[in-house]
């Protein structure tokens, strides 16, 4: 995970790292996250009453009341929207440079919620605070580690007084993670059985039906996973994360990179980004991470039989886990293994 998660990224050093652009896949030894079931005390107390739910640490979380003024990581904030889950303040990626809404932010209404910090080690306690929040959401790349909560801060921002949740973002697959965030959203008293929730389920499971089909129909097309910075390019191990991992539980053939120590990418120097022979790439869609079309000045890149193939599409690196959200993207790459011309 290389350059990806912040803009600032430089070396293999900071846990922001692990996410980044191939990899993503944090969090080495996942144990059994995700699952699919939630307990009673998750399915919430209803409007009134004590409410719990248990996360993917196996921490319970618990308020007198159904928490309201609810703080959250902007994916998992985009996610409970989804499911009819406001929030009052998110920090992550949520705004663009020019004001608008970051991809991490999905249908959030960038305008009406409270963004606390909106890069990696960013997060303004005493606006947190201000919020009077009775509850702390977030995803997990590393076991136990609350994502982008600045480890030097989470003590004072724990200090607030609101419990914390933390759901699983790697090495769970697409379904179980959709799961979990429809768990929680359900505790806080969401109604996920709402025709606009089970019609994106409905469209979820036929998008994976159909990337099923494309990759048994075409068994040969090799898909590549990267991730741009200017120094490097970085290819990622499916297994990893959790998009790439299902992908390939459906067929899906990828690259399989000779990962560094941790597991989950290997760095190229741009004169070897054509260590690799692919037939599409995967290129991570963040804002902090360079795009396509910024690296046409790149010899090697423009080489690539993938990129004069015009075989290059988006990969959403950090997924907002609703059915709505996850469906387009296994649409997309469905797709494009359809139209794939055999180039490597």
């Amino acid at each position: 995970m290389p350059h990806a998660r912040a803009s600032r990224l430089s070396g293999l050093s900071r846990r922001s790292l692990l996410a980044v652009g191939g990899a993503v896949g944090i969090g080495a030894a996942l144990t059994a996250c995700g699952e699919t079931s939630a307990k009673s005390d998750e399915k919430a107390a209803g409007k009134s009453g004590p409410w719990s739910f248990k996360d993917d640490r196996g921490k319970t979380a618990k308020q007198p009341a159904t928490p309201k003024n609810i703080v959250a990581f902007t994916g998992v904030a985009a996610a409970l929207h989804d499911f009819g889950i406001e929030v009052k303040g998110v920090f992550g990626p949520t705004t663009t440079p020019e004001g608008k809404a970051d991809v991490q932010a999905g249908d959030l209404d960038v305008n009406k919620v409270k963004i606390l910090g909106n890069a990696y080690d960013k997060f303004n306690v005493e606006e947190y605070a201000a919020l009077n929040p009775d509850l702390l959401v977030t995803a997990m790349w590393e076991k136990d580690k609350l994502w982008y909560v600045p480890e030097l801060s989470t003590a004072k921002i724990l200090k607030v007084g609101a419990p914390s949740v933390a759901l699983w973002a790697a090495e769970t697959t697409v379904p179980k993670a959709i799961q979990r965030h429809a768990d929680l959203a359900e505790s806080l008293g969401a109604d996920v059985r709402a025709k606009k929730v089970t019609d994106a389920k409905a469209r979820f499971e036929k998008a994976a039906e159909r990337l099923r089909q494309a990759a048994k129909a075409n068994p040969k097309v090799k898909v590549m996973i990267g991730s741009a910075s200017p120094e490097l390019f970085y290819v990622s191990l499916a297994k990893m994360s959790a998009d790439t991992l299902y992908f390939q539980e459906l067929g899906v053939k990828f690259v399989e990179p000779k990962v560094d120590a941790a597991g989950f990418f290997e760095s190229l120097s741009w004169e070897n980004v054509d260590k690799y022979p692919a037939d599409i790439i995967m290129m991570d869609n963040r804002t902090a991470v360079l795009q396509p079309s910024a690296l046409k000045d790149k010899p090697t890149w423009t080489r690539l039989p993938a990129v004069k193939a015009g075989q290059v599409i988006p990969r959403t690196t950090e997924p907002i886990y609703s059915y709505d959200k996850c469906a387009p993207i296994l649409e997309d790459l469905a797709e494009a293994i359809e139209k794939a011309k055999k180039v490597a």
